[in-house]
């Protein structure tokens, strides 16, 4: 079937499937590691929380291969559409591609459909495409563990986290992934529970300042962690989700929030 002809139904990864140019599980199980000895290169770490406006979600921007820093610049939060977010912890180029068909995906059912997807079905899309990869997963290479930040037009925004399998969970406060989460898990669970202002009651600002304090105590355990390199001037990627829409924060705000 030619890949020009639309299905009925808008489903795009169906029509790539139908095409022959999408994987099957079974195709990707095929896959062996040629070199089982060469580092895989991955990118850490990613975090989200719901503050008082709505979804923060970030990033550091260090990709590693084992003990190698491979790449200071990784763009790891990626708009997915207007009112969706996705963050990268793993093979980069397996979530880059995975982003790049939620891409496509959304923007041909709007397409086709004349109807933007629901909440819920982009939530399963992204478990789907982690299942397809279940065969990489298995063997221990192009490992994705995502965090998605999405809404409905006019809705309040809504935060998941995945495991390497697919299954999806709603996260009521926080969500983190990557080799540097536990250090961040560990002080958002501190904040929420024990510090008197937990992350839904702080503003903007105060939300921005924290997701930055996390990168770097995250970095300061974790050496696939980039942190925060003001000599480089490389800063974390950080980008709002509220009920206005997407925003990403620019260098200059970050640069004055850090002081």
């Amino acid at each position: 079937m030619p890949l020009a002809t639309v299905r009925g139904d808008g489903d795009f990864i169906a029509l790539l499937s139908q095409s022959g140019m999408w994987p099957t599980a079974t195709q990707t199980g095929a896959v062996n590691a040629a070199n089982p000895h060469t580092p895989e290169i991955v990118a850490t770490t990613v975090l989200s929380f719901h503050y008082k406006d709505g979804v923060l979600i970030a990033g550091d921007r260090r990709a590693t291969a084992g003990h190698t820093v491979v790449y200071d610049r990784a763009d790891k939060v990626i708009d997915i559409d207007p009112y969706t977010i996705m963050a990268i912890a793993g093979t980069p180029a397996t979530a880059f591609e995975m982003a790049r068909v939620l891409q496509h995906s959304f923007q041909y059912y709007r397409r086709s459909q004349l109807q933007p997807l629901s909440l819920e079905a982009k939530v399963r899309a992204l478990g789907k495409l982690l299942k397809d990869n279940l065969g990489m997963t298995l063997q221990g290479i192009g490992v994705v563990v995502p965090i998605l930040a999405a809404m409905s037009p006019n809705s309040e925004p809504h935060l998941y986290f995945y495991d390497a399998m697919g299954a999806q969970f709603l996260a009521a406060d926080f969500a983190v992934s990557g080799s540097g989460s536990p250090a961040v898990r560990s002080v958002l669970q501190y904040l929420n529970r024990w510090s008197g202002k937990p992350t839904t009651q702080r503003d903007e600002r105060e939300s921005i300042e924290l997701a930055l304090q996390l990168l770097d105590v995250a970095a300061e355990s974790d050496t696939a962690t980039g942190g925060i390199d003001r000599r480089s001037q490389i800063f974390p990627q950080v980008k709002l989700l509220t009920r206005d829409g997407m925003r990403t924060i620019d260098q200059e705000t970050l640069v004055k929030i850090l002081g």
